[in-house]
């Protein structure tokens, strides 16, 4: 994975809704990491803070403490700025000009070439299955339509960095398919990509990582291999919580250990569960349960939410 492309050290921000009224802890003492040309995705319950970050990290709100890196550096506004593609939750869109209208002032605005511009419109257009609606007003646009509208805008000066906040709300299969095609290209191109979203199978299969938002703080942080389905066929033990000075005998076993709340998953093959079982009698390590599969992201992210709860 490339380097730290985006820092967030001990971010808090508290809104004041006014007299009377009891003020929300939006974010709490956040720490966050997001590495050059990976896919992070950042998960939680509704009013977990996902957007308050997003904010945060856009300069669209002043959190109350904490700072924020780009690159290694102090995070400067109008530099990062240059250099991201956001797609809001609900975009706003203008709904009496056509998307080429509008494309084509945010274009020039930002200082886009007048052949080039009109180039990548097309091409994002195209990508999007927007073409034939290119000249139509953007009023006349289905909810699907105006999500991947809102896409074009984010992509429209080809940024390094693509922040989206839910990507798939509104869209149909054929058009969750083509935003999950699009995420992949970017990746593959070294984008860095930053998005929100509550599908957790698209999280679980697009994202490298996965940070657990919980009443504004970051309880957990998840890799792919967490979840993700090993090749071959393997036996899945649910293990119950580790004795103190145990953990070191635990990890010396053949098979994968991951972590999971509360303990672990010990993944391997059938033949091995008997002389498995007794070095797990030897180090006092009970089993709680198997699976043939590998947990799911839902499943763990399930028991993370109800555990810091």
């Amino acid at each position: 994975m490339g380097d730290l492309e985006i820092f967030l050290e001990n971010i808090s921000k508290i809104y004041d809704p006014g007299l009377f009224k009891k003020k929300v802890q939006a974010v709490e003492d956040l720490t966050l990491e997001v590495r050059q040309g990976e896919v992070y995705g950042l998960i939680g319950p509704n009013g977990a803070g996902k957007s308050t970050t997003i904010r945060v990290l856009l300069g669209l709100i002043r959190p109350d403490q904490g700072r924020i890196l780009f690159r290694g550096e102090p995070l400067q506004q109008e530099k990062f700025q240059q250099e991201i593609g956001y797609l809001p939750e609900n975009p706003y869109l203008y709904d009496y000009l056509t998307l080429q209208e509008v494309l084509q002032f945010c274009g020039r605005v930002s200082g886009g070439s007048s052949k080039g511009l009109q180039e990548r419109i097309e091409a994002l257009a195209a990508k999007l299955e927007l073409t034939h609606a290119l000249k139509r007003p953007l009023r006349t646009y289905s909810k699907g339509m105006l999500q991947r509208a809102g896409i074009c805008f984010a992509l429209l000066h080809d940024p390094a960095i693509v922040i989206l906040d839910e990507p798939m709300s509104g869209l149909d299969p054929l058009g969750r398919k083509l935003v999950f095609d699009i995420v992949l290209e970017l990746k593959e191109k070294g984008k860095t990509i930053f998005f929100c979203s509550h599908i957790l199978s698209d999280v679980e299969r697009l994202c490298d990582r996965m940070g657990v938002l919980v009443k504004g703080r970051l309880v957990k942080t998840y890799e792919k291999k967490d979840f993700q389905e090993r090749e071959g066929h393997e036996l899945h033990l649910i293990l119950s919580s580790v004795p103190e000075g145990k953990l070191e005998g635990l990890c010396k076993l053949s098979g994968q250990l991951s972590e999971r709340p509360g303990g672990f998953i010990l993944s391997i093959p059938p033949a091995k569960l008997a002389e498995t079982a007794t070095s797990l009698g030897e180090l006092g390590i009970g089993i709680e349960g198997s699976r043939s599969t590998r947990v799911s992201l839902e499943e763990l992210f399930i028991e993370t939410v109800e555990g810091a709860a």
